[in-house]
């Protein structure tokens, strides 16, 4: 099964990009949906973006769209989420996440119930 690491959060002003990465490592097929997800202190997970490795089908929650983009290299087995103007409200611990593999692509809404391996998290912090 794969196992995914992030890196590349950090702390930014409001205004500010960061980029995210998520390697994966073990075996790793085409064909699944892999996302980025996260959740600040006291609130739900939340569906920030997926993707789906065969095609590269994106989609975004809407409090996103516009400032996020999700993209992978899979050679590299890698997936990256570029995040410009930051805001405050988009703090948290992002988590990266995939998908068992699957013919269907990805679900028209992100959600966690549809993945199945996760990384541990990395925190992304936006001061005002």
């Amino acid at each position: 099964q794969p196992q995914l690491v992030e890196s590349g959060g950090g702390s930014v002003q409001a205004g500010g990009s960061l980029k995210l990465s998520c390697r994966m490592s073990g075996y790793v097929t085409t064909g699944r949906c892999m996302g980025w997800f996260r959740q600040a202190p006291g609130k739900e997970r939340e569906g920030v973006s997926s993707i789906y490795i065969n095609n590269s089908t994106t989609r975004y929650a809407d409090s996103v769209k516009g400032r996020f983009t999700i993209s992978q290299y899979y050679a590299a087995k890698t997936m990256y989420l570029q995040m410009n103007n930051l805001r405050p409200e988009d703090t948290a611990m992002y988590y990266c996440a995939a998908s068992r593999a699957t013919n269907r692509g990805c679900s028209s809404s992100i959600l966690a119930s549809d993945f199945d391996y996760w990384g541990k998290g990395i925190q992304v912090t936006v001061s005002s």
